[in-house]
């Protein structure tokens, strides 16, 4: 009786477990490129085993710099988003994701050089809380400003005018050379044919 007791209790004990195995998979893009003083949209989205709704799902945002390792909170999200209202980023996070679509993406206004860094993204759906972080490495460049485009289009204009210049010369000279060489053929061949004896 009392081994069918403590047979109860493990098989208890073992389902128990078994039944609360949660996860929730996050996917985002491993590395995203912006022009400095444009916006950039940081995708994440993700999948749970529980249905999502705004009062369950919570989404956290923060930021690592490539010139520091320190982990900066730059949005939090729970029902609405809180973006960061002080430092680096104020003023800089937009929140553009929709939990009901799974979608807990951001948006970075007038991005800086600064921003170059890693983006960790981190969603829990109760009682899915345990689950992988999306990270996103950001790299700011500078933009092309239109002066150094004309800049570059004259330059590469100018050096095909040259190549073609030299080509025109190079192909008139070969065509020269080759007309008097046929010239000089005929001549050697005219004084040839003149200093022939004379058959009688």
């Amino acid at each position: 009786m009392d081994r069918l007791w403590l047979l109860v209790f493990l098989g208890g004990f073992v389902i128990q477990g078994v039944q609360h195995v949660w996860g929730i998979e996050i996917f985002t893009k491993s590395e995203v490129e912006a022009v400095n003083g444009t916006s950039v949209k940081l995708t994440c989205t993700f999948s749970s085993t529980e249905p999502v709704s705004l009062q369950t799902a919570s989404v956290i945002w923060d930021f690592r710099s490539i010139t520091a390792d320190i982990y900066e909170r730059i949005l939090y999200y729970q029902e609405v988003p809180y973006p960061i209202e002080e430092g680096l980023f104020n003023g800089h996070v937009q929140w553009s994701g929709d939990i009901k679509r799974k979608d807990a993406s951001i948006t970075l206004n007038n991005v800086r050089p600064a921003f170059n860094g890693t983006y960790f993204c981190q969603v829990t759906n109760p009682p899915d809380v345990h689950a992988n972080i999306g990270e996103t490495v950001l790299r700011v460049v500078d933009k092309v400003t239109l002066s150094e485009i004309s800049l570059l289009g004259a330059i590469v204009g100018g050096s095909c005018v040259v190549i073609l210049v030299f080509l025109g010369v190079f192909v008139a000279v070969r065509m020269y050379k080759k007309r008097n060489k046929e010239n000089d053929i005929e001549m050697r061949v005219e004084e040839y044919r003149n200093k022939q004896p004379t058959v009688w």
